[in-house]
Order: structure tokens, then sequence, then C-alpha cells
């Protein structure tokens, strides 16, 4: 009945996932300008969940998806519809028009337990972003890490054009991996069990499927990677990663019937799952 239930009110993003792609011009590939991508106002605290997206600056050559920065990617459309979706299936009552976004280092990152972070491929992070999140990670907050792939991958239409441009287009998991020991030097990645309660705190996410997760539009198989406390994969899981997937873009794209109904609903539940997770752990 849930994921019926999710199914039936994907549907209903229809309208609210065009109205904002049309307040934000749409995006795509092969953008060649720069813009600093307006910051809607945040929602004041009141002790509601409020679904926080991290913004950074972003390197040099983090504005070529139709010239936002790397970390907009979505922005806001993308959570705006996780949001509708978890209300629906949950009373959590989590604020879903205010979609708010801060920067690690914003003393007011400890009123959110969790913390969304995308394209850190051209993440300029700083030092105080760096002190910032590591102790945000060991204080209890819980890091999704969305939408990076190996190094020099393709991405079809546009994208494959920056790439022939003589970019690389990202740097993979070595750079992100190279920049997480500056934050957590004794911290050790490892791919996340398909057993781990994180793809079952609230949808049950087979093997099979974690296994063959649909891909929105990138080649290969995703690999879900984790950071755990003391590097014990039976303690709390800090932060977990999609690598060489981009289960936002399901999110963005659910109401512009890009993609199969099937596919899109097992991204929200992967969705659901970690924000239910990361409010319990």
């Amino acid at each position: 009945m849930r994921a019926i239930r999710t199914l039936g009110f994907v549907c209903l993003c229809l309208t609210a996932a065009s109205l904002a792609l049309a307040q934000f011009g749409g995006g795509g590939f092969g953008g060649r300008y720069r813009f600093r991508q307006p910051i809607l106002p945040n929602a004041p605290y009141d002790g509601r969940f409020t679904f926080v997206r991290m913004n950074y600056e972003s390197t040099p050559d983090g504005y070529w998806y139709g010239g936002q920065p790397a970390w907009a990617h979505g922005y806001p459309i993308a959570e705006e519809n996780l949001m509708r979706i978890m209300n629906e299936i949950s009373f959590i009552g989590a604020h879903y028009e205010e979609i708010n976004s801060i920067r690690f280092d914003d003393p007011q990152l400890s009123r959110y337990p969790i913390a969304y972070v995308i394209e850190p491929d051209w993440w300029a992070i700083t030092d105080s972003e760096t002190k910032a999140l590591r102790e945000y990670m060991l204080k209890g907050g819980f890091v999704i890490v969305d939408d990076f792939k190996v190094r020099g991958r393709g991405f079809g239409g546009g994208g494959a054009e920056y790439l022939r441009e003589g970019n690389e287009g990202g740097g993979g998991w070595p750079s992100f991996e190279a920049m997480m020991k500056d934050v957590m030097p004794e911290g050790r990645f490892v791919d996340v069990d398909t057993k781990d309660p994180v793809f079952h705190s609230f949808f049950d996410i087979s093997s099979d499927v974690l296994k063959n997760f649909p891909q929105a539009y990138i080649r290969g198989q995703p690999k879900f990677r984790g950071l755990y406390e003391d590097n014990d994969p039976s303690r709390r899981l800090m932060m977990v990663v999609n690598y060489n997937t981009d289960i936002s873009q399901y999110w963005e794209w659910s109401g512009r019937g890009l993609r199969p109904f099937d596919d899109t609903n097992e991204a929200y539940k992967l969705g659901v799952n970690y924000l239910i997770y990361g409010l319990t752990h």
C-alpha cells in the first residue's frame, strides 16, 4: 500500500514541478555562462523538519550545467517533490514549500539533523567547511551525498560536447575521497551492505534493486558507500554516498514524464529511507 500511495502521489507532483521549472528557467547541458543561483528565503526555525541543501563555492569549471553552480542542480524542485512524498506517507509534517539552503560553516547547521550535498566534484571546500563538516557528523548529523560520476564519464547530450572540449567531467571518487580525508583523516569509506538499516528504515529495498538500481541518465552500476562511526559498519552511518548515480534526478523529473513510474518510485523510496534513518539514528 505504501508503494501504491507513493506511485499515485508522484502524479500530483506534475503541477508543482512544472511551476517550479518555469520559475527557475529549467536548465540543461552545455551552458556557456555563469550566474549565482538565487537562494530562496530560508524558513525560520520552528522545530519542524526542514530539508537543507548545502550550497558551496563551486570551482571555476563547476558552472557547466546551464550556467548554474554545481550545488544548485535540481534546486529546489527535487527536494520539494521529495518532501511532498515524505508528508504523504508519514506524519512528519515537514516543511515542503520552504527548502532551506546554507553552508556547512553556518552556525545554524546544528538545527538540521540531515544535510544534503550534490555534485561534490566541483565543491571548492574551505578550511572552515572542512572543520564544520567533521564536527557536524561527530555530533550526530547525517550527510547524504548525491550525483557524482566516474572521472571523465560522459553524460549524453550537451554533456558529451562539454567533455569533447577537454573538460574532465569532475574528479570522480579519488578527488572526493581526498577531500574527505581532510574532513575525517581516520575515516574509511566502505560499500554499504544491502542489509544495512539505512535500506530498511521505512521501505524494504531489496538487494536485487540495490544491485541494479535504476539509472536516470548515467551509465554503469551505482555504488552506495558509507562512512561509519569508528569505521565500524555495526555503528551509526554518518555519511551515505550515491556514487556514479543521481538519485535526485528522478525526484526532479518526476513531474515531467521522462522516466518510468516504477524507477521513480525506487528513487523516492531510497530518499525516504535516508530521511527516516537520519532522523532516528
